[in-house]
């Protein structure tokens, strides 16, 4: 038997999720189904990233990120204290070096302000009032709406609140093809108004059997934090260096969980696999020599610094460079009470294939059948709501 649906969504993350709900307030009547191919909620992107909800003062003023990320981080802070969900609301800072983070210091405190962020340039003292621990050269910056959340705690209550409102989700079910006018998955077929592809990691592959994503591929970056059990903490908040801002990434910093421990990271190793989570899970020989030879193409002729970032990144194995790392942001960086490796993430970074550089921004591609999330990198957990609203009123509906 064929269902029928007026919209499948693939992929129940919190992108998929923030869509469905967006699709119930403007179609009320409308039948929204949401597969996703793992067994729980949060599997990937939405269960494995940091849980840190961001303010928005880092994306460039024209980018949709910085359209999304304070509207985003301002319904979920809300959304976290209305349904008593765990927020740690601690605050961030970002410290400086030297005279050449002071500059690009700058550049996030004038983004920070277009975009209309709650952030304040202050001195060394002012910072060491705030976080006795920090390490800054002259200045840093103060923002105090980047908070900490559980994401797979937000997700679950958000899809039971979908559930309430007759979204239907549906695990273990695999999306496979659209052919002849039909959603193929695992489980079946069905007869689909608009399909929406916010499948992450796959979110490319799913999309060229649409015929999108021609120039686009994701290339996987592996994510790792160290822990410290340490209770109480000694930090009273995030610690951030002045990114390179060459890069999406954000660098080695100080991280404050939901529950008030600290983690260093991230690391953001070339993956050789999509879900090169541990050892050889989920390995595929494929994919593998696909991304190795990608990797491998970038390393020598990237319009980024990808062999400069590459090489940092590798050294982010050793628990010793970590710490170190750190250890430039704050005092009580200690080897000692860093030790514990946590659950790996993998960041679904998308690739210019024909521009060979990482794509910066969000991306949508699609037409009156189908709509794809193509590259729903940081920080799209925190502009998750902001950013589904403005994809339903891109679809070609």
């Amino acid at each position: 038997m064929i269902e029928k649906f007026d919209f499948l969504i693939s992929g129940a993350g919190i992108v998929g999720t923030a869509i469905s709900m967006q699709l119930r307030n403007k179609f009320p009547e409308a039948k929204i189904l949401v597969i996703d191919k793992e067994k729980t909620p949060g599997a990937h992107g939405s269960g494995r990233n940091s849980g840190v909800l961001h303010a928005g003062f880092y994306y460039t003023p024209d980018s949709l990120k910085a359209k999304f990320t304070r509207e985003g981080n301002e319904f979920l802070a809300d959304y976290c204290e209305t349904k008593k969900l765990r927020i740690n609301k601690c605050g961030k800072l970002v410290v400086a070096r030297d005279e050449e983070d002071l500059a690009q210091m700058d550049v996030l405190f004038e983004r920070g302000k277009i975009n209309k962020v709650d952030i304040h340039e202050i001195d060394a003292s002012e910072a060491k009032k705030l976080e006795p621990l920090a390490k800054t050269y002259k200045k840093a910056l103060y923002s105090p709406k980047t908070y900490s959340v559980d994401p797979v705690e937000v997700l679950i209550s958000l899809q039971k609140e979908a559930e309430i409102s007759k979204i239907i989700f549906r695990y273990s079910e695999k999306f496979l093809n659209f052919r002849n006018g039909l959603v193929e998955t695992d489980q079946g077929k069905y007869d689909v108004g608009h399909f929406i592809n916010a499948s992450g990691l796959q979110a490319d592959l799913i999309a060229r059997k649409f015929g999108f994503s021609k120039n686009y591929e994701v290339l996987p970056f592996k994510g790792l934090y160290l822990y410290s059990d340490e209770l109480p903490s000694p930090f009273r908040m995030h610690i951030y260096p002045v990114p390179d801002l060459r890069n999406p990434f954000l660098g080695v910093h100080v991280t404050m969980t939901v529950d008030g421990k600290a983690k260093l990271g991230p690391t953001a190793i070339p993956g050789f696999w999509r879900e090169n989570y541990n050892y050889f899970e989920s390995f595929s020989l494929p994919e593998f020599l696909n991304i190795t030879m990608k990797q491998l193409n970038l390393f020598f002729t990237a319009n980024f610094p990808f062999r400069e970032l590459a090489l940092e990144e590798i050294k982010k194995h050793s628990k010793h460079y970590m710490v170190k790392k750190a250890g430039d942001l704050a005092e009580e960086i200690r080897y000692e009470k860093f030790t514990k490796w946590g659950k790996p993430g993998i960041r679904a970074q998308l690739v210019d294939t024909v521009e060979k550089k990482l794509v910066s921004d969000f991306l949508i591609e699609g037409d009156s059948k189908s709509t794809h999330i193509l590259n729903a990198v940081s920080p799209a957990f925190t502009g998750s709501f902001p950013f589904a609203g403005y994809a339903v009123g891109k679809m070609q509906i």
